[in-house]
């Protein structure tokens, strides 16, 4: 029996997706539930599995159309008995348009790529010719690329040097200026989108601020092991940060809180995004009522959206929704920034590096582990008053700990 395959539906913000790649190829045998295609779209990685035991009947989607939710994409038929690699006939339109290339690509001695492949590798500076291909003719696949980055990570080395990145290794005659152009992934074009927007819509404002790392830093220390011990997992910085900004957002519930049109929505519960870089950008997964979480919680479901995110499988549901963020630009050496808000939220707070500086206390001058703090926020929705007595009562919180636990 044939049936038909088709796109996921996207949720509501999600206008259409991009086929990614395709796993499996007309006349490969498939199992139920096998990935067969991965659909992108502006915010993560849609997975279609097989529908059951049996066969890809033909691929109406290549690699790189655009598709709408629910679109057909394939046709799958079930029962049928396949091949256990590729069939050597591809649909037609797969075919035609890469032959001519192919036959140029192959007399030239370059790697042949599908377009899934090319942009991966583009994305990580992999030269393809370094790459062996294990498709069909030689034709170097998007798992090929990722095993290249993986065993090039392994050893310690960089896929290829940022300079050259994506270019055959060929030597350039002095003067000339070599140039490559890569058109931007629908994960960074939404982020782009979004920053503008952002930037155009909101009165956006930046209130800056210190705090004293050390209290937090010897707590650390102090019950490290026992936390380990206890709950499996080690005690950051960012489990601290996330229920000071949820006691704080409870004081000060414009900052919780969102516009929509000429409403200003207040929110009764913390949803707290957790801003996390991966190689396809920045992602921003939800941590969930976190007024309810302890900091071994919280610890637990960043580690999971991390992993989450480096893998691509972070799920629509766990990125929407947030009433506030927190981005820790530190971990790449930011010693200040403005960060910028994440619409339709009306503040995010950015923490950074970590630093020694002389500080004033007492009369007598300490070396302290000193960090800048840094709260954007909306001035349409947050007043200047609001924005700073909110980011003071976080340092507080954060030089005494106990204050988090006391709620004082």
């Amino acid at each position: 029996m044939s049936t038909e395959i088709k796109a996921p539906v996207f949720p509501e913000s999600v206008a259409e997706g991009t086929v990614a790649t395709w796993h499996k190829q007309p006349g490969e045998a498939c199992s139920r539930d096998e990935l067969i295609v991965d659909i992108e779209t502006d915010k993560v990685v849609l997975e279609v599995v097989a529908p059951a035991d049996g066969v890809i009947e033909e691929i109406v989607k290549n690699e790189g159309d655009t598709v709408e939710s629910g679109e057909v994409i394939g046709k799958f038929k079930e029962g049928a008995a396949g091949e256990s690699k590729p069939a050597e006939s591809k649909p037609e339109a797969k075919e035609e348009a890469p032959k001519e290339e192919a036959k140029s690509d192959a007399a030239s001695g370059e790697a042949i790529l599908s377009p899934a492949a090319r942009k991966l590798a583009e994305e990580n500076d992999v030269d393809p010719n370094a790459v062996k291909g294990t498709g069909k003719d030689g034709r170097v696949t998007k798992e090929d690329v990722q095993a290249h980055i993986d065993s090039s990570k392994a050893s310690g080395g960089a896929a290829k040097p940022a300079a050259a990145a994506g270019m055959p290794e060929v030597s350039v005659a002095q003067g000339e200026r070599p140039e490559k152009r890569v058109p931007m992934t629908r994960l960074r074009a939404s982020i782009a989108k979004r920053l503008v927007e952002a930037q155009q819509t909101a009165a956006m404002l930046t209130t800056f601020n210190e705090v004293n790392m050390k209290p937090i830093m010897e707590l650390r220390k102090q019950y490290q092991d026992s936390f380990v011990k206890r709950h499996g997992i080690k005690l950051g910085f960012m489990s601290f940060f996330t229920k000071a900004a949820t006691e704080a957002l409870k004081r000060f519930p414009a900052v919780n809180a969102s516009i929509d049109g000429n409403d200003m929505v207040y929110h009764g519960y913390q949803d707290i995004g957790v801003a996390v870089s991966t190689d396809r950008g920045l992602v921003v997964p939800v941590l969930r009522d976190s007024d309810a979480m302890g900091l071994a919680d919280i610890e637990k479901k960043i580690v999971e959206y991390g992993t989450k995110a480096k893998e691509g499988k972070l799920g629509i549901d766990e990125m929407t929704g947030g009433t506030f963020t927190i981005t820790n630009g530190g971990i790449f050496g930011s010693l200040i920034s403005t960060p910028i808000l994440n619409p339709p939220q009306t503040a995010i707070l950015g923490m950074h590096k970590i630093q020694e500086r002389p500080m004033a206390v007492n009369g007598q001058v300490e070396i302290l582990p000193m960090m800048y703090l840094a709260l954007s926020y909306d001035h349409r929705m947050i007043d200047g008053k609001e924005a700073v007595q909110f980011l003071v009562a976080i340092k507080e919180m954060l030089e005494d700990p106990a204050r988090i636990l006391l709620d004082v």
